[in-house]
């Protein structure tokens, strides 16, 4: 019993998150909340170099310059799988390339384990990594940089089989976790893959059953059915789920695309607003749209005369804007109506009193910021799982308005009058979701305090995690 205590005076814990910016601020954030809640805990972070996210090194090492007991440990370079493998399935690319960094990452653990190693914390995309942790006999958890909702969806796959891909033409769902029947519109792209993307999901949620629990960004409050669900007698081998968010970077680590001059030039603009009278126009690191879609969105910016802060990916010039916005914009714009930039500092923006609505791709950090701040939604989803997201937000939940919940990219565009009945929709501050998110902004940053749901959940994990050696 001594030694045991003795161990659990330094236990440390390996994370390896995906390298994806959106995967990495909560993952950094949840590894800062261990250490900061239980003195006893360290953390060695493998740092995955992959070739489609080339800030992510210098992402991870300014937002963890001061946390001495955060460990970073680089995995060397390989060979990333064919190229042509990502344009047909960006999941199973990334499976293949984690299934190849196996065995550096089985050489960096036996290294590390002459340290009392209490957990192996991995994201959903790095799950493999189970094996190598039940050879070295560390118990494994996921961290789902998602929420329960999706995770239920996930783990629903497994009473189907491998081989059973989705298609658009398939009855609404019934999946445990979700209130209402899920139409296949709103499942992720790799539900409907046959080159290996339905069969990695299928693999990742087989391997969710072979760890000692499931870390969500999510709150009870929100998430309380599906969390119950996953929790239900047919459900009692799925392990224990634990909502510890949400997990916000409120300090908005800097951002390689975004320099300080723009940075102020966003702030000073937005300063001189009325108070909630700003749309916010922003779709992710990856979201962006070709120059017809682009020409709709900027018909309805103008059709409904509201504010407006617009960030885009490629913002166009004097010299290309014919070819991607309607004749007249920019100056139209520059009468102080609206601003459009390359990057926006997200969580600033968020916070800013002039902000009274968000125009989002439904990424899940992107819905706990617009909850932690009380702005509303208007959902349109690009990618990865945003439509499910934004389906649960919009029909399970009432908290953002339906713009697109099944929006695919090159097969649809959004015309100028939807959007723009959509945008007077969101501005209404009488609309339903008004209320409700305000009421939800409470309930977040309640779970996370002393006592809150989130605080007792972090609790139970690290007693789960410390009482495991």
């Amino acid at each position: 019993m001594g030694g045991s205590s003795e161990k659990n005076k330094n236990a440390e814990l390996i994370l390896i998150p995906s390298p994806g910016i959106g995967h990495l601020t909560s993952s950094l954030e949840f590894a800062q909340l261990l250490i900061n809640r239980d003195n006893r805990l360290s953390v060695t972070i493998l740092c995955i170099k992959f070739p489609f996210t080339p800030f992510a090194d210098s992402y991870i090492r300014t937002a963890l310059a001061s946390q001495p007991k955060i460990k970073l440990i680089d995995l060397p370079l390989v060979e990333p799988p064919p190229r042509e493998l990502a344009l047909n399935s960006p999941e199973h690319y990334i499976w293949t390339f984690m299934e190849s960094l196996k065995p550096h990452v089985r050489a960096i653990m036996q290294n590390i384990l002459s340290h009392p190693v209490v957990g192996l914390v991995l994201d959903i995309f790095t799950m493999s990594m189970v094996d190598v942790g039940d050879e070295l006999g560390i118990p494994s958890y996921m961290f789902m940089t998602s929420n329960v909702a999706f995770t239920a969806f996930m783990l629903f796959l497994l009473s189907r089989r491998m081989e059973d891909v989705f298609s658009d033409s398939d009855p609404d769902l019934s999946i445990p976790g979700f209130p209402d029947p899920v139409p296949p519109s709103v499942l992720p792209d790799a539900a409907f893959n046959k080159d290996g993307g339905y069969a990695t999901y299928y693999k990742l949620a087989k391997r969710f059953m072979d760890t000692k629990g499931i870390i969500v960004n999510s709150f009870s409050e929100l998430e309380q059915y599906a969390i119950d669900a996953l929790s239900e007698e047919g459900q009692s081998r799925t392990p224990p789920v634990y909502a510890v968010g949400p997990l916000i970077d409120l300090k908005g680590q800097p951002n390689p695309n975004l320099d300080q001059a723009q940075h102020d030039k966003v702030l000073k603009w937005l300063d001189e607003q009325p108070g909630s009278s700003v749309v916010f126009l922003c779709f992710g690191s990856m979201g962006g749209f070709g120059p017809s879609q682009t020409r709709e969105i900027a018909l309805a910016l103008q059709g409904s005369g509201l504010r407006f802060l617009w960030a885009m990916r490629s913002p166009p010039t004097s010299d290309n804007a014919d070819r991607t916005l309607p004749e007249g914009f920019l100056e139209w714009m520059e009468e102080g109506k609206g601003m459009v930039c390359g990057w926006a500092p997200q969580v600033e923006v968020l916070a800013h009193k002039a902000i009274g609505g968000f125009v989002s791709h439904c990424g899940w950090n992107s819905i706990l910021e617009s909850l932690w701040f009380g702005v509303p939604i208007l959902t349109w989803p690009i990618y990865a799982e945003q439509q499910l997201n934004a389906f649960w937000m919009v029909r399970g939940y009432e908290l953002a308005v339906e713009l697109k919940v099944d929006y695919r990219r090159g097969s649809d565009l959004v015309m100028a009058e939807e959007i723009e009945k959509g945008l007077k929709q969101l501005m209404d501050g009488d609309n339903v979701v008004h209320k409700n998110v305000k009421e939800m902004k409470e309930k977040a940053r309640n779970a996370v305090l002393t006592g809150g749901s989130s605080y007792i959940a972090v609790g139970k994990l690290i007693d789960n995690m410390l009482g495991s050696n």
